[in-house]
C-alpha cells in the first residue's frame, strides 16, 4: 500500500477563514472604547479614594457625631445633661517674694499643683478707689486667671499683697469631657492638626460622593439639584 506524500486537510463545511481575522475598528469607535476604559479606571480610582477617606474618618466621625449631639442639646427644650462637675476651692499660701506679674503667676501655680492644661485669658484690674460710705479707700490691683483642658477647669483670684492666691478647680464628667474635645478647649497644636484633617476628609467624601454619582448616573442635573437644595434647605432651617 502506497502513502500519500501529502495530506489535503479540507476547512468543515460553513467555516469561512476570514471571519476569524480580527476587525479593524475605525478612528471613531476606537476613541469611545479609550474614553469608556479611562472613565472606568478613574471610577475605580475614587472608588477607593472615597473608600479610604470613609475608614480614615469613621472612628472620629463617631465621636464628634456623639459630642456634636450631646452639643447640640446642651440647652433648650430638649436638653441632655452631661453631669455636674465637682467643685473643689482651694487657699494656696504664695512664696516669698510673690510673683510679681500674672503670667509669673500662672507659671508658679501650674507648677506648684499641677494644674492640666495652658493658661488662658488672664484679667488684670489695677488699683482704684472706690466708695465706701462717705469714705474712699483704694481698692488693690486684682488679678484672674484661667487654666483649661477637657478635664478640668481651674481659674485663680488673687488680690496684689495678699498672702494668698484662691484657686477654684471644676473636674468635669466624662461625657463634659468628650464636649471639650468636640470644642477643643485648652488642647494642643497637634489635636488641633487631627481635627483638620477630619474637616478635611468630610469635604473629600462630600466631593467624590457626588463625583461618584454623576459617573455612574446619567441625570446630572438631578443631582446638582438635590446637592444645592439641600444646602439651601439646611441654611434655611438653621436659621428659622
Amino acid at each position: 500500500m502506497s502513502v500519500p506524500e501529502a495530506i489535503d486537510i479540507q476547512s468543515p463545511a460553513g467555516i469561512d477563514h476570514a471571519s476569524r481575522e480580527p476587525q479593524r475598528l475605525d478612528e471613531g469607535e476606537l476613541k469611545a472604547r479609550q474614553q469608556r476604559s479611562r472613565r472606568a479606571t478613574f471610577v475605580k480610582w475614587l472608588r477607593k479614594v472615597h473608600g479610604w477617606i470613609g475608614l480614615w474618618g469613621a472612628a472620629l466621625g463617631l465621636l464628634f457625631g456623639t459630642t456634636g449631639f450631646l452639643l447640640n442639646h446642651r440647652g433648650g427644650p430638649l436638653r441632655v445633661s452631661t453631669g455636674e462637675p465637682q467643685v473643689a476651692v482651694l487657699q494656696v499660701p504664695l512664696p516669698q517674694p510673690a510673683p510679681q506679674t500674672p503670667r509669673e503667676l500662672g507659671k508658679w501655680l501650674k507648677h506648684e499643683l499641677k494644674l492640666a492644661g495652658t493658661p488662658g485669658r488672664v484679667q488684670k484690674e489695677p488699683a482704684h478707689p472706690v466708695a465706701w460710705g462717705d469714705r474712699s479707700i483704694v481698692q488693690p490691683e486684682h488679678w484672674q486667671l484661667n487654666f483649661a483642658s477637657p478635664r478640668e477647669n481651674t481659674s485663680a483670684e488673687y488680690w496684689v499683697g495678699n498672702g494668698y492666691v484662691t484657686v477654684k478647680r471644676s473636674e468635669n464628667t466624662f461625657l463634659a469631657m468628650l464636649t471639650n474635645l468636640h470644642k477643643g478647649v485648652g488642647l494642643s497644636v497637634g489635636w488641633v492638626l487631627l481635627i483638620d484633617t477630619l474637616a478635611g476628609s468630610i469635604i473629600l467624601l462630600s466631593l467624590t460622593g457626588v463625583l461618584l454619582w454623576t459617573e455612574l448616573n446619567k441625570r446630572k442635573t438631578v443631582g446638582a439639584v438635590l446637592v444645592l437644595g439641600s444646602i439651601v434647605a439646611a441654611v434655611c432651617v438653621g436659621l428659622i
